[in-house]
């Protein structure tokens, strides 16, 4: 057990130190990018530093399957040259029971980083994209997804809509019970909209079977409305635009999403991106547990053996083509070419397999 502990310790300690390390890297590339996009003397350095640390989070959320490879290369490599792993085998102890200890310390940095890591990713995403569309056009566009249906919100020049619809289609081109609210650019309401269906084009909304109010020359409960059979509102919203919105499944909370998914099959849209992302979030643990068998499979041997360097290099392209498998199977995943089941957890478990082989080959050959 205290060798358990003392491998556990150095590989989280190494874990932790390669973080900080990309973090620093991550903040430097991501400053430089938001210096490039907004205008400091306008906007502000600290309203920059801030952007930048909201982005953060997502950047090294992504970058954990290297970090922990590369965790896993550097302490076995340490181990070698020490000849720590020469006395544990000497102890009677089997490469295979040596690396357990940081296999588990993976798999709870994979429990950690889908239960608690996630809704931050998640929260800062989000504050990041309203903080930055408020920046570049004034918090024009913005899309909610409720029990009551979809809101959106479109800005303009001559003011602003806030837009409600009962469901729409998989891809946000047609819209059920549409009701819009327009306001003038002082904030007053000028009028309001009813259509039974409408379709959103390029060039703007196409309402069929509108009634629209004019709030400014009738304020009376009774107001008559002008009917409409067919009617076109300018929008600066697309159906790209909006799936964009409902595209970015990493924007939400893993303990929200299956209700997110929920509701977005009740709206109409598809929710197989999002099923997706919930699974592989799922998986995450399993994995960053391959990941590890992975970099000890090629790194676990003394450095008198030689050919040190080859290893590191063949552990770290071993590791980036599962990653790439696993990102290749999640976009099979989300356009319907493969289960979602197997896009999610195939990948993982396939990587644990592999790297068990790798492990038992390198250790009794």
């Amino acid at each position: 057990m205290t060798t358990h502990l003392y491998f556990a310790r150095k590989f989280l300690w190494m874990f932790l130190s390669i973080l900080t390390v990309f973090f620093v890297l991550t903040m430097l590339l991501d400053m430089m990018e938001q210096l490039r996009r907004f205008d400091v003397d306008e906007v502000g350095f600290y309203r920059v530093l801030g952007l930048t640390l909201l982005r953060a989070p997502q950047g090294l959320y992504q970058l954990l399957p290297l970090i922990v490879i590369l965790a896993t290369v550097a302490l076995f490599i340490g181990l070698a040259r020490s000849s720590e792993l020469v006395v544990v085998r000497a102890a009677g102890r089997s490469g295979i029971v040596a690396v357990l200890s940081p296999v588990i310390v993976a798999m709870l940095l994979g429990l950690l980083a889908v239960t608690v890591l996630n809704p931050l990713v998640a929260t800062t995403s989000l504050e990041y994209e309203k903080q930055s569309d408020a920046l570049r056009n004034n918090g024009g566009e913005a899309l909610s997804l409720t029990e009551e249906g979809i809101w959106l919100r479109q800005g303009g020049p001559e003011g602003h809509a806030v837009i409600h619809a009962d469901r729409t289609n998989a891809d946000a081109s047609q819209f059920i019970n549409l009701s819009v609210i327009t306001y003038a650019d002082n904030g007053g309401p000028q009028s309001r909209i009813e259509a039974k269906t409408a379709r959103l084009l390029e060039e703007g909304w196409e309402l069929t079977n509108a009634r629209v109010w004019n709030l400014n020359r009738s304020v009376t409960e009774g107001a008559e409305a002008v009917h409409h059979e067919t009617l076109h509102l300018a929008s600066n919203l697309t159906p790209d635009r909006i799936r964009d919105r409902f595209g970015s499944p990493s924007a939400i909370s893993v303990w929200l999403l299956p209700q997110f998914i929920k509701e977005l099959d009740e709206a109409g849209f598809s929710s197989r991106r999002h099923t997706v992302w919930l699974h592989m979030e799922l998986a995450q643990p399993l994995f960053l547990m391959a990941m590890v068998l992975v970099g000890s499979a090629f790194t676990m041997r003394h450095t008198r053996f030689g050919n040190t360097g080859v290893a590191v290099l063949f552990a770290i392209l071993v590791g980036f083509s599962l990653y790439f498998i696993r990102n290749f199977a999640q976009i099979l995943g989300e356009n319907g070419q493969i289960p979602v089941l197997l896009a999610a957890w195939a990948p993982p478990s396939a990587s644990v397999l592999l790297a068990l082989g790798l492990l038992l080959h390198m250790e009794d050959g």
